[in-house]
């Protein structure tokens, strides 16, 4: 009797090729499991573990399981740090992933840590426009491409006038000149300009300088809570909303009305986890289907961490039968192009930026995402 197999199949079957001297790859994450973000920290680990569960049961990479080792920060740069040095200590990861915040991003580069454990950090969430740093890189588009993308669009529907809500700290000044080049790129005028004090959701300022400057059109660079918190002061305000892909609609739903978020658009930089689409998305779905009970629902942030999951496994994989985190940094380098069927996330030896892609999603009427 002839048997027939799925691509999917067949690759995971490539994965598993048997190894002499098998290991366990443990997978470092430290990110908020409590606090302001906690959905969208465990949505991240939750589509990991989606993929890792599924590699390891397909026989792993090379022979190779993958274990994932979760430490709650609750947003606390110190606290990212203290338990990344902690960790490093007691678990003793081959490389980090799913990590979140601008100054947790910041600190944690700062401590030396990566440098001196020369352990990469795949896979993290910031509300700034980062520098290059070496062992980190970035499975999305960057906050540059979610501007470009943002500009052009409503450039093309008659709007002149933008604003700018961000999260303050010490990014600000970098993103503040990439939006005003961006708009002056696609002749608007950044008419306003308002923050908000890192980790928390107060708004009410930065709500009082829109509804005084009036723009067309708003650009929300901030956590999913302070996102939240703005439209729901803002309110009928007059200007068409849009967010960063930090925003999470799950998040989103927990504390607005449907009336309140219809209308609003987020930029998307991974493929919707809610449809399918493409090779990866019915990979995702196949994966989150064969899960009994999902810690949390399923979102942009899960799909996320599965893309991440796939780039480990990915930069292990081509280690061969010996993978290090030394390993894993010269893989990653090499790591032109890295299809996954309708996403693909790719490396230079100078360029940790791992995708350009970036789409526009509307919330409907009846809460949900459209593209």
């Amino acid at each position: 009797m002839k048997q027939i197999f799925s691509a999917g199949a067949l690759a995971l079957a490539a994965l598993a090729a048997p190894a002499a001297h098998a290991v366990q790859v443990v997978v470092g994450e430290v990110c908020p499991l409590s606090g302001l973000e906690a959905n969208q920290g465990r949505a991240y680990g939750a589509g990991m573990q989606l993929y890792f569960d599924t590699v390891n049961k397909a026989g792993g990479a090379n022979g190779h399981t993958f274990s994932l080792v979760r430490k709650d920060d609750r947003g606390l740069p110190e606290e990212t740090v203290a338990a990344t040095r902690k960790m490093m200590t007691e678990e003793k990861p081959m490389v980090l992933a799913g990590f979140f915040g601008n100054s947790n991003i910041e600190d944690l580069v700062a401590s030396g840590v990566l440098e001196k454990e020369k352990i990469p950090l795949i896979g993290y969430r910031v509300t700034q426009i980062r520098p290059e740093t070496p062992y980190l890189y970035t499975v999305r588009a960057g906050l540059q491409d979610e501007l470009d993308k943002f500009t052009e669009h409503i450039a093309t529907v008659g709007i002149k006038r933008i604003g700018l809500f961000y999260e303050d700290g010490p990014g600000a000044a970098a993103l503040i000149t990439a939006a005003e080049a961006a708009a002056k790129k696609a002749n608007l005028t950044l008419v306003a300009k308002a923050s908000y004090p890192a980790r928390t959701v107060q708004v009410a300022k930065a709500v009082e300088t829109m509804t005084k400057s009036a723009p067309q059109a708003i650009f929300m660079v901030a956590t999913g809570a302070a996102a939240a918190g703005f439209i729901e002061n803002y309110g009928r305000g007059g200007a068409q909303l849009f967010a960063h892909s930090g925003v999470d609609i799950e998040q989103l739903t927990k504390r607005l009305a449907e009336e309140q978020m219809q209308g609003v658009s987020i930029a998307q930089v991974t493929p919707n986890p809610y449809k399918i689409s493409n090779k990866l998305s019915k990979e995702f779905q196949d994966a989150v289907a064969a899960k009994k009970d999902l810690e949390v629902p399923v979102s942009y942030a899960m799909m996320e961490g599965f893309i991440t999951a796939k780039v480990i496994v990915e930069a292990v994989r081509r280690q061969g039968t010996k993978p290090s985190r030394e390993g894993t940094v010269s893989a990653l380098a090499a790591m032109d192009r890295f299809d996954m069927g309708g996403y693909s996330v790719g490396y230079k030896p100078n360029s940790r930026m791992g995708s350009k892609f970036v789409e526009l999603s509307i919330i409907s009427g009846t809460g949900k995402i459209r593209q």
